[in-house]
């Protein structure tokens, strides 16, 4: 079994072949969790991929949104992939340094916003390293470019939507935290947070389509398919991804894109905003 489509994703070798093409963007998206003590734009500055530039989910966001890095709106997406020189027509490749979950999230926004030509670097920053390519730590000084985006809203749910969704049962939620977050039975990071599930989510740690003894590479398709039949997951039906704060998510949004599944939309408030009312229903195993 192969990928159904393997250009979302690109190896460290046709980076450093391509790397200087015309049409090619390198775009660093690292991210930690606030509860891990590194900062990204610093880890950055110190050491990227040659040519990459920063792309930070918690600037690139709706800042009047009180959760985290929610997505902006399509005005304020436009105005800063086109300062950073990402514009139509470029061939887009993002990578993190923090697990491969923001490099999926970036991936997914730039989908959400109609750029199809975005793929994400298998294993991210953290193969490159082991394969000694080069890197840098002087930041790119990018020409703007013109970046027209067509948002697609069908890739986002809302609050309001998975409730209604609760209630319906059209589309099937996935929620990719560990188990234990998802039973109900192991504490969440953020504090304030309420425990257990969405009710009818099911459960497929993100973790679980990467290898994790490689860099976090994605995992064969095959093996992918096999994870997603064992926790329950019926492709033929609209999916939705759920995680703590809508970036784990997209993880498994290119998972299943991978193996064909390409319409997987993100809650994008996922865990924080789900488990931070008090107005919505869980559930606890």
């Amino acid at each position: 079994m192969t990928y159904a489509n393997p250009d979302a994703l690109v190896s460290t070798e046709w980076l450093a072949q391509h790397m200087d093409a015309p049409d090619v963007r390198v775009v660093d998206a690292t991210y930690f969790l606030p509860n891990v003590d590194r900062n990204a734009r610093e880890e950055y500055a110190a050491c990227h991929i040659p040519g990459a530039v920063f792309f930070d989910i918690d600037d690139v966001c709706d800042s009047d949104n009180p959760l985290p890095h929610m997505m902006p709106p399509a005005e304020k997406f436009t105005s800063r992939v086109r300062k950073m020189g990402l514009g139509n027509g470029n061939r887009v490749v993002v990578y993190d340094n923090g697990g491969g979950m923001a490099g999926c999230r970036v991936w997914w926004m730039f989908r959400v916003f109609g750029h199809d030509d975005v793929a994400v670097l298998d294993g991210g920053l953290a193969k490159w390293l082991a394969e000694e390519r080069p890197v840098e730590d002087m930041a790119p000084a990018p020409r703007e470019r013109h970046f027209a985006s067509r948002e697609d809203h069908t890739l986002v749910r809302t609050v309001d939507q998975i409730l209604d969704n609760v209630e319906s049962g059209k589309e099937l939620v996935v929620d990719v935290r560990a188990a234990g977050r998802f039973n109900g039975t192991a504490p969440e990071p953020r504090e304030g947070m309420r425990s257990g599930h969405i009710p009818g989510a099911v459960n497929l740690p993100y973790e679980k389509v990467l290898d994790l003894d490689n860099h976090r590479v994605f995992r064969p398709a095959e093996e992918i398919a096999a994870e997603v039949a064992a926790a329950g997951i019926d492709l033929d039906r609209p999916i939705v991804a759920s995680c703590g704060s809508g970036v784990s998510a997209a993880v498994l949004a290119l998972g299943l894109y991978l193996i064909g599944h390409e319409r997987a939309a993100v809650y994008d408030g996922s865990w924080t905003e789900w488990g931070g009312r008090e107005d919505t229903p869980i559930t606890k195993d």
